[in-house]
C-alpha cells in the first residue's frame, strides 16, 4: 500500500524514508541513539522505527548490517525467517532501483579540499614540525623530561610520534569537516560501506608517519635513513613522516618510506596466513 506523500505542494512527493518504510513490515519497532539520548535527532543520526515506519536516522551498516540489535536481527526475531527473507528482497529492490537511476561513483574531485582548508592543513603540519624541532633541541641539550620507565631515546621517540600523529589527525579533521555531506567518500564512510576517517585524512590532508616494526624509519646505514639526508638527522622528513596527501603525491623519499611500511604489512599478512 502506497502511503500518503509527505510533500503535497507544489506536487506530491515521497521522501526516501517513506520509500524504505514500505519495505519494512508493520509491527517492527527499533530505537538506537548514536552519541546522545534525545528523541529528537537534529543531525539525523541514530535510528527510530515506529510500527515499520522510519522516523529519523540514516539507514547505515549499524541498521541493516549483520550486527545484533539491528533491523535484520529484530525482524528475524519478531517475524520469523520468511518475512526476514522478504525484507532482504524488498530493501534490495529499492536500493537497486535507486542505483539504476542515480548511480554512485567516486572521483578525484571527492578528495579535493578547498583553499582555506588546505591552509589549515599546512599550518597544522608546519606547527607540528616546529614542535618536533623543539623536542630535538631539548633532547640534545638534556632538557627533555623522561617518561616513567623509558630511556631518553624512547621518551624522545614517543613524544615525536605523538606530536606527528596529532598533526595528521587534526589535518584530517579539517579535511573531513570541509567535505560536503553529498561528498561520495563521506557518504561511503557514514553509511559504513567502505572506508574510514583515516582514509579521508590520508587522501585529502596528510598520509602521516610511516612505521616499520612499530618505530619510525631506522637509520639503515652510516647514521641516516637514505643518502638524501645528512648524518644524525632526526627530523620528521628523514624518519619517515609523509606530509603530502595521496592527492598531492609523495616525494621520492616519502614514496620509499611508504613502500617500506607497505612491504612490512604484506609480509605480516603472509606470515599470519601461514601461522593460522
Amino acid at each position: 500500500v502506497v502511503p500518503q506523500p509527505a510533500i503535497l505542494k507544489p506536487k506530491p512527493l515521497w521522501t526516501g524514508k517513506q520509500l524504505l518504510s514500505i519495505a519494512i513490515p508493520s509491527g517492527i519497532h527499533l530505537q538506537r541513539t548514536d552519541g546522545g539520548n534525545s528523541l529528537l535527532s537534529p543531525k539525523d543520526n541514530g535510528m527510530l522505527i515506529v510500527d515499520g515506519k522510519v522516523m529519523f536516522g540514516v539507514v547505515d551498516k549499524k541498521t541493516v548490517g549483520s550486527g545484533g540489535g539491528g533491523l535484520i536481527h529484530t525482524v528475524m526475531r519478531e517475524k520469523g525467517p520468511k518475512i526476514c527473507a522478504e525484507l532482504f528482497g524488498n530493501i534490495q529492490k529499492v536500493v537497486n532501483y535507486w542505483l539504476l537511476h542515480n548511480g554512485f561513483s567516486i572521483g578525484i574531485g571527492d578528495a579535493i579540499a578547498d583553499a582555506s582548508t588546505m591552509k589549515e592543513i599546512t599550518h597544522a603540519i608546519s606547527s607540528a614540525k616546529e614542535q618536533v624541532q623543539e623536542i630535538i633541541y631539548k633532547a640534545q641539550h638534556n632538557e627533555l623530561e623522561l617518561k616513567p620507565g623509558m630511556t631518553l631515546r624512547e621518551s624522545f621517540e614517543g613524544e615525536v610520534s605523538r606530536t606527528l600523529n596529532d598533526a595528521r589527525d587534526s589535518a584530517g579533521r579539517s579535511a573531513e569537516m570541509n567535505l560536503k555531506d553529498l561528498n561520495n567518500v563521506k557518504q561511503m564512510v557514514s553509511a559504513g560501506s567502505k572506508g574510514s576517517f583515516i582514509n579521508i585524512a590520508q587522501m585529502s590532508a596528510c598520509v602521516g608517519q610511516q612505521m616499520v616494526e612499530g618505530k619510525r624509519i631506522a637509520f639503515g646505514f652510516a647514521d641516516r635513513s637514505l643518502p638524501h639526508f645528512t648524518k644524525d638527522d632526526f627530523s620528521p622528513e628523514s624518519k619517515g613522516f609523509v606530509e603530502n596527501s595521496y592527492l598531492r603525491g609523495l616525494t621520492p623519499q616519502e614514496f620509499f618510506f611508504h613502500a617500506m611500511a607497505g612491504r612490512e604489512g604484506l609480509i605480516d599478512t603472509a606470515v599470519k596466513t601461514a601461522e593460522t
